[in-house]
């Protein structure tokens, strides 16, 4: 009796290899473009490595971006599970840009020096979708509009960015639509000027923690208290980066380097629901 074949399943269970021009993964997620945007401008192994941590950091300003857009458009609409859902997952995108500070965090001087000339007057503060991030959490300088004026399509984002409500404006309207005390003021304030703590908003929060611990809006509190931590962490290892890479030098840019960061990392994203907590 002859023997049937034994089937390869090593070749049966291969995934299809033959593809007309480029891999729909390649056409999905354009990883020869990204592949190739690196290209460093000194001979120093090291630069490859701030490279390419800085890009990927701008991809995740990016998302969270998207992000926090996506909750401040389902606040307008009172659409408060849409709006926790993004909050939530902007969480665990922070904490992954956080991370990206892990191959920065412990440059000497002398290994950031290899390089640093090769930044040239570049500086984060430069970023357009960092600042489009910092404009999210209230955070508005129309000045920061000025390095970008070169570019107009960059420039009227940000611009556009400035003067549209912040998260926290959102946030504060849909608390007032839902009958809290918000004050008018705080309402009807210029959405171009930075947020600055008001004891009425912070009232609205110690009312909202002093109720059902369990209720949405003590959550949605909790989600945007979890986002203005982990904004504090960013800004605390940068600085903390910074610091033991550069000392107090000047920042490339023309920054006061450590000294601006410090001011940064002291200031509370949402402040009022770190204050109300002294009342509860």
């Amino acid at each position: 009796m002859s023997q049937q074949p034994v089937p390869d399943h090593a070749e049966s269970d291969a995934p299809n290899l033959d593809f007309d021009g480029t891999t729909p993964y390649e056409d999905y997620v354009q990883a020869s473009v990204l592949t190739h945007l690196q290209h460093p401008l000194s001979d120093d192994p090291g630069e490859m490595v701030f490279l390419v941590t800085t890009q990927v950091m701008e991809l995740w300003f990016t998302v969270i971006v998207h992000e926090w857009e996506t909750a401040a458009q389902a606040l307008r609409e009172d659409d408060l599970p849409t709006a926790m859902a993004a909050l939530q997952r902007s969480a665990y995108e922070l904490e992954s840009l956080n991370a990206s500070w892990t191959p920065l965090a412990h440059l000497t001087p002398g290994q950031f020096n290899a390089y640093r000339s090769a930044l040239g007057e570049g500086s984060g503060f430069q970023s357009a979708m960092y600042r489009r991030l910092e404009f999210l959490l209230g955070e508005k300088s129309a000045s920061m509009l000025v390095p970008h004026r070169g570019a107009p399509r960059v420039h009227a984002e940000l611009e556009k960015a400035l003067t549209e409500p912040s998260l926290y404006d959102e946030v504060l309207r849909h608390l007032a639509r839902r009958g809290l005390a918000v004050p008018a003021a705080v309402l009807a304030r210029d959405p171009a000027v930075r947020h600055e703590p008001d004891p009425g908003v912070e009232r609205v929060w110690e009312e909202i923690y002093a109720g059902p611990r369990d209720s949405e809006l003590t959550r949605l509190g909790e989600a945007l208290t979890e986002v203005a931590e982990l904004v504090w962490r960013w800004r605390n290892d940068h600085l903390v980066a910074t610091r033991r890479a550069m000392g107090s030098k000047t920042g490339t840019g023309g920054s006061a380097g450590v000294a601006w960061l410090e001011k940064r990392a002291a200031k509370n994203v949402f402040p009022e629901l770190w204050t109300a907590r002294s009342h509860v």
